[in-house]
């Protein structure tokens, strides 16, 4: 993927790192190790992987020009998931780990790294799992996000705008 960005793109500037799968609905008491390692290779692996090839690319000590980094991770991690989905917590709880440390890491090669934490955001992630798009109980704005909503702090996470802005974790959340 790197490769043909760049050969087809050239420099390289921003990634978002958003891979996320629930996985399975279950208890840790339960968990089998395989499908343990198996969600952990996406949601966290993929993750460290990119960014690899990312500060290759941009880091101003290899001859980039810097650049930033945005993790998704979710309100999960803060909150610990609910009953059953317990990994898919832990593995954004790692991104969150992961964002603030690599965020001090490289810094001083140019390099900002953030993360978003959504909350009930209306996308697909709930249907993987034969599940509905829970209701939007609890949420003090009294509804679910917008896919678009956490893409516009993306943006501007990556923009010249969020220039002094690193290691941050900026929670999508409606008040939760």
């Amino acid at each position: 993927m790197f490769r043909d960005v760049d050969t087809h793109l050239g420099r390289l500037d921003a990634l978002v790192n958003n891979a996320g799968v629930i996985g399975w609905e279950g208890r840790v008491a339960d968990v089998a190790a395989g499908d343990l390692a198996q969600l952990w290779a996406t949601n966290v692996t993929s993750y460290f992987l990119c960014a690899r090839e990312a500060v290759r690319r941009m880091s101003i000590s290899k001859g980039g020009s810097g650049g930033a980094i945005v993790n998704v991770s979710s309100l999960a991690a803060r909150t610990g998931g609910k009953p059953g989905r317990v990994h898919y917590a832990a593995s954004k709880g790692a991104i969150d780990a992961f964002t603030r440390g690599l965020a001090r890491e490289v810094a001083g090669e140019g390099i900002r790294v953030n993360a978003v934490a959504p909350g009930l955001i209306e996308t697909g992630i709930h249907a993987s799992i034969g599940k509905s798009l829970p209701q939007a109980n609890g949420i003090p704005l009294g509804r679910s996000g917008r896919a678009d909503e956490v893409a516009a702090a993306i943006i501007w996470l990556m923009s010249d705008q969020a220039s002094y802005v690193a290691g941050a974790n900026l929670e999508i959340g409606g008040g939760v």
